[in-house]
């Protein structure tokens, strides 16, 4: 197995090509930006900087099979030498992937959804993160797509905390992005005053300082909250343990957004925490479904008080025990068998 990204080469790859982290993943020359806006996207497809030196790296070799990680890198894939199977991991919408950005919104959808609807009824294999972004794909492009959820593997090593007298304790994890809320439980934590804490394991955006320094400083501000250095991902679950209720609120600024089904939420599973979110479609339904916590009424710090102040510490300790027995359910079991389906497909044909 041969890897092409950025970064350092993943532990069980065979060998690993190595992309320069400065070279942008989209076209960012005044020609490149022309082209995009005149939609003339055939021009372009190839044009990016990690696209031209990917192009590079595989001059002259052939594979069997190419997994494109998400719709942009299928122009790339669909030039790799060896008449490969082709298999599209595309994970959420792509098309409205950022167009809560207007630059992205005006430059790239349209070139999203014409790489979509160029190469995705060619793919051998296509795979997506949940049912409601399959049946978009459906819908929209004619292309049946897998479900391989954003699940990790089940911890059988955890069990659920015991709650502590007197304290609920609340806890956010992932990365410290615009958009993402996190001044809203922060905020939130606050109004529910004496017997709440927040504890938070955030990773800084390298694109946004001013805005990691501002929420930092907020946080520093809170009587109630705490900011921990970032965890390890296989290490994330066994540090999120001690806490109660692992809370995330995503205001639906975008189709993924509103059918979103993140890391967070198995993360928050394999803790065996009991789970408050905002709503969303396929969120909503599973904690509905295996009786994991609370939906809040929507996505202001008052929402996701008014939805906690109303629990009690019995009632919380059964969220826990909840996620305890559904956390082999939830695991990423089933996502690994269902990726080795269509590699098992891919190869015998």
């Amino acid at each position: 197995m041969t890897t092409l990204s950025y970064g350092p080469r993943p532990e069980r790859a065979s060998e690993h090509i190595e992309i320069d982290q400065s070279l942008p993943s989209l076209p960012q020359t005044w020609a490149g930006v022309a082209k995009l806006i005149l939609h003339r996207f055939a021009s372009v497809e190839l044009q990016a900087p990690a696209t031209v030196a990917a192009l590079q790296s595989l001059a002259g070799r052939e594979f069997d099979i190419v997994v494109a990680n998400e719709a942009r890198s299928l122009p790339l894939a669909f030039r790799v030498g060896g008449s490969p199977k082709i298999w599209c991991d595309l994970h959420e919408w792509a098309p409205a992937e950022r167009t809560h950005v207007l630059s992205w919104r005006l430059l790239v959808a349209p070139f999203m959804d014409w790489v979509c609807r160029t190469y995705l009824p060619r793919v051998d294999a296509a795979s997506t993160v949940n049912e409601s972004i399959a049946k978009l794909y459906l819908t929209d492009y004619g292309v049946t797509a897998s479900v391989v959820r954003n699940a990790i593997a089940y911890r059988s090593d955890l069990s659920p905390s015991p709650m502590r007298d007197g304290v609920i304790r609340l806890v956010h994890s992932g990365g410290a992005v615009p958009g993402r809320n996190i001044e809203a439980i922060v905020d939130a934590v606050e109004e529910l005053g004496e017997g709440y804490t927040l504890d938070l394991f955030l990773v800084p955006s390298r694109q946004a300082e001013h805005y990691w320094r501002r929420l930092v400083e907020r946080i520093d501000a809170s009587t109630r909250s705490t900011l921990h250095p970032a965890v390890a991902p296989a290490e994330l679950p066994a540090a999120l343990n001690a806490f109660d209720l692992g809370v995330y609120l995503l205001p639906p600024q975008t189709p993924n957004h509103r059918l979103m089904l993140p890391n967070k939420f198995f993360d928050f599973v394999q803790a065996r925490l009991g789970i408050v979110f905002g709503p969303a479609v396929e969120t909503d339904r599973l904690i509905h479904e295996h009786g994991l916590g609370i939906v809040a009424s929507g996505f202001e710090p008052a929402d996701l008080a008014e939805a906690i102040r109303g629990l009690s510490p019995d009632r919380v300790a059964g969220f826990k025990q909840a996620t305890d027995r559904a956390a082999a359910a939830l695991s990423s079991a089933a996502d690994v068998e269902a990726e080795r389906d269509i590699l098992r497909a891919l190869s015998a044909t």
